[in-house]
C-alpha cells in the first residue's frame, strides 16, 4: 500500500496521472511524486436489478379516481385520467399528483 501522506511535509497526497498513461501519487504543496505500478481502481459492471413499482404494482391504479380530460396530442382519442395524490413532503406542503392517461391512447 502507497503511503497516504507527503514523506517530506505531512500533506495528504493526491491520486494523478501521468503524461506516459500510468497513475501517481503526488504531493500539492511540495515536488514529492511516487509512481504506482498497481491501480487503485477497478470498473465493474454490475446486474440491473428489476425495480418494484414505487405505487404497489400494476393494480395500484385500479382504484385510482378518474376524470375526464381532453388529451392535448392531437393524434390521441383518450379522454380520461387517472389521478391520485400522496403527502410526500412535510404537512406544511402541498401534496403530490400524480397523473396517468387512459391505456387507450394512440
Amino acid at each position: 500500500m502507497p503511503t497516504l501522506f507527503c514523506p517530506n511535509c505531512a500533506t495528504l497526497l493526491i491520486l494523478a496521472r501521468m503524461e506516459t498513461g500510468g497513475n501517481r501519487l503526488e504531493c500539492r504543496t511540495c515536488p514529492y511524486e511516487h509512481a504506482i505500478s498497481v491501480p487503485l481502481y477497478s470498473r465493474k459492471n454490475f446486474m440491473r436489478k428489476e425495480k418494484e413499482d414505487v405505487f404497489g404494482g400494476p393494480g395500484a391504479w385500479d382504484n385510482a379516481q378518474k376524470g375526464r380530460v381532453q388529451c392535448p396530442a392531437s393524434n390521441c382519442d383518450g379522454d380520461e385520467a387517472a389521478f391520485f395524490q400522496v403527502q410526500i413532503r412535510s404537512a406544511d406542503e402541498p401534496m403530490t399528483t400524480f397523473y396517468k392517461v387512459s391505456p387507450r391512447v394512440f
